[in-house]
C-alpha cells in the first residue's frame, strides 16, 4: 500500500484508539450515561429500517443544542465522521455510520419549546415523536400534518432530514411544506437559524435547502413547524377491484375530475391478503386490488366529494365500495395500511422496501413491469403505495439464509427504479437517497447536476465529516475528501468493502 494512501486512510477513517482517546471528553459533555461504546451497544445502531449495515465506533446522546455543538467540535478536531440519528426508522441507510465514527443520537432532545396557536406554529426539538406531538395538540384543534407510516415512532428531526411524506401527502404536501424555520449546527460547530414563524422570509430559502438534505449539511436541533387545523369532517372509503388496471384507472380518473382526496392508497391482491390475515381490517381476501380513499374538510364539501368519488370508482370498475360509518371503522381500515410492513413480516423471513415515483397515469404500466421483473428474478414482489402522488413502495420478499437471495432482491429493486425513471418518474418519492441509492443518482441527474449539489454541500460541510458517503455517489465521496490519488481511492474503496463485510 502506498504511503500517501495510508495517510489518507488514517485521515478519513477514525481508528478505534482515536475514539477511545476521545471518549472521556465526550463523557464530560454528555455524561457517562450519554456515551455508548460497548461492542453490543454499538451493534444496536448498525442498522435502520433498510438492509444496509455498518457498526459505529460509538454512540453519543446529547440533551441540548449546546451539547450537540460541543460534540461536533470535538469530532471535527479529531477528524471523526459524525452521523445524526433519530429513531432509526429510515429506509435508505441515512442514519447508518457508513464511514464509522460517531452516531449522534438525538432522541433524548424531546422538548416542545413553543406552541403558538394564534399563529399556527410550534417549535420542537428533533427527538419529538411525530404522532405523540399531534396527539398532544388534539385538544387544541391543531395537528402536524405529515404522517409517515412510521409516525408512531419516527421523530420530527428524522422527518426534516428525509423530507418525509405519508398517506396524506397528496393533499397536504411533504414535510418541507410544514417547516418554516430551523435551528441547525454546522460541521464547524456554528449555530445557524433559518426562517422564522412567518410563512415567507426574505433572502434565500435556506430552510428549503436543509429539509431533505439527510444530515449531510447540518444537524437540526430545533424545527419551527406549521400547524394545521383538524378537519371538521373526515370520510374514508374502501374501493374493491377485480383487476389492478381498474384500480389504476380510478386513480387517473380521480385526478382528471379535479377532486383531490386527502389520501389515496393502493394495495395489490397479494399484499392485502397478507395484511388482512394479520390485522383483520376488513380487506376482501379475493380481490386483485383495493384503494383506500379519504376526504377531509367542511361537512357539506366532504359529502359532495364522497358522492362524486363513489361514482368515479364504479365507472372505473370497482365491484364494491365500503364507507366507514364511524371513527372506529376508519381506524380499522387505516390499521391495515399503517401496520402493513409489520404484517408482511409474518410471511417472509426478510423483505426489502424501496421507493420510487412515477406519473399517476403510468401506475398500471409500472405494476405490469414489476410483475415481469419478479418473474425474471423468480421472486415475489408485493405493492402497497401512495397511489395519489405516484409514490411506489415495491416490497421484495427474500430469505437471507439462502445464498444470493439478498443480491437478487437488490437487483430486482434497482430494475424497478430504472423503470420508474424511464416512465418519467424519480428514484425516490419520500425515503431519501442515503447509502441505498446514491449510486443510482446518475439515472436522474447529469454530471453537472451532481457537481452543483456537491458544491452546495461543501459550502455547508466543507470537511465532509457530516454523514459522509450519503446522497451523492460514493465515487464522488473520494473527491469530497480532497484527493484524486489512485492509492487513496483504493484504500477508501477497500475500507468500504471491509465495512460492508462487517
Amino acid at each position: 500500500m502506498a504511503a500517501n494512501g495510508s495517510a489518507v486512510y488514517s485521515q478519513l477513517v477514525p481508528m478505534r484508539n482515536e475514539i477511545h482517546r476521545l471518549l472521556p471528553r465526550l463523557e464530560q459533555v454528555v455524561g457517562s450515561e450519554g456515551v455508548l461504546a460497548s461492542d453490543l451497544g454499538r451493534m444496536l445502531y448498525e442498522y435502520d429500517g433498510g438492509v444496509d449495515r455498518a457498526v459505529p465506533d460509538c454512540v453519543v446522546f446529547p440533551r441540548s443544542r449546546d451539547e450537540v455543538v460541543r460534540v461536533i467540535e470535538l469530532a471535527r478536531q479529531a477528524g471523526i465522521p459524525l452521523v445524526a440519528r433519530g429513531a432509526g426508522t429510515g429506509l435508505s441507510g441515512g442514519s447508518i455510520a457508513r464511514n464509522g465514527g460517531i452516531v449522534l443520537c438525538l432522541n433524548r432532545m424531546r422538548r416542545v419549546l413553543d406552541v403558538d396557536l394564534e399563529n399556527g406554529r410550534a417549535t420542537v426539538e428533533p427527538g419529538v415523536i411525530n404522532l405523540e406531538f399531534s396527539q398532544s395538540l388534539a385538544h387544541t384543534g391543531f395537528y402536524f400534518a405529515p404522517d409517515p407510516s412510521s409516525q408512531k415512532s419516527c421523530t420530527i428531526g428524522g422527518n426534516v432530514a428525509e423530507n418525509s411524506g405519508g398517506p396524506h401527502t397528496l393533499a397536504y404536501g411533504v414535510t418541507v411544506n410544514h417547516v418554516t424555520g430551523l435551528e441547525v449546527v454546522l460541521g464547524d460547530g456554528r449555530v445557524l437559524q433559518t426562517g422564522s414563524k412567518a410563512l415567507e422570509t426574505p433572502g434565500f430559502d435556506l430552510t428549503g435547502i436543509l429539509v431533505g438534505s439527510e444530515g449531510t449539511m447540518a444537524v437540526v436541533t430545533a424545527a419551527t413547524l406549521r400547524l394545521s387545523r383538524l378537519p371538521e369532517a373526515v370520510r374514508t372509503l374502501l374501493a374493491i377491484y377485480d383487476s389492478v388496471s381498474a384500480a389504476a384507472e380510478t386513480v387517473s380518473a380521480l385526478t382528471a375530475s379535479g377532486i383531490t382526496p386527502a389520501a389515496l392508497e393502493m394495495l395489490d391482491g397479494f399484499t392485502l391478503r397478507a395484511v388482512e390475515a394479520a390485522t383483520h381490517a376488513g380487506y376482501p381476501m379475493d380481490s386483485a386490488a383495493v384503494l383506500l380513499i379519504e376526504v377531509e374538510g367542511l361537512q357539506e364539501e366532504v359529502e359532495d366529494d364522497l358522492e362524486a368519488i363513489e361514482v368515479i370508482c364504479r365507472r372505473a370498475g370497482a365491484r364494491q365500495l365500503h364507507v366507514a360509518t364511524d371513527a372506529t371503522q376508519r381506524a380499522l381500515l387505516w390499521k391495515g395500511r399503517k401496520n402493513a410492513f409489520g404484517a408482511l413480516g409474518r410471511i417472509s423471513p426478510n423483505f426489502y422496501v424501496m421507493d420510487g415515483a412515477i406519473p399517476r397515469t403510468r401506475i398500471a404500466d409500472i405494476l405490469a413491469e414489476i410483475d415481469h421483473i419478479a418473474a425474471r428474478h423468480q421472486m415475489t414482489i408485493g405493492n402497497i403505495f401512495h397511489a395519489g402522488d405516484g409514490n411506489l413502495h415495491p416490497i421484495v420478499f427474500f430469505d437471507q439464509r439462502v445464498s444470493g437471495s439478498l443480491e437478487r432482491a437488490l437487483e430486482a429493486s434497482r430494475e424497478i427504479i430504472r423503470a420508474c425513471v424511464e416512465m418519467g418518474g424519480s428514484i425516490s418519492g419520500e425515503h431519501g437517497i442515503g447509502m441505498e441509492k446514491n449510486d443510482l443518482m446518475p439515472l436522474a441527474f447529469t454530471e453537472a447536476d451532481l457537481d452543483f449539489m456537491h458544491r452546495i454541500r461543501t459550502i455547508w460541510n466543507p470537511e465532509g465529516l457530516l454523514n459522509p458517503g450519503k446522497v451523492l455517489p460514493v465515487e464522488r465521496g473520494c473527491q469530497e475528501v480532497r484527493t484524486a490519488d489512485p492509492a487513496a481511492r483504493h484504500v477508501y474503496q477497500q475500507w468500504l468493502q471491509e465495512g460492508d463485510r462487517a
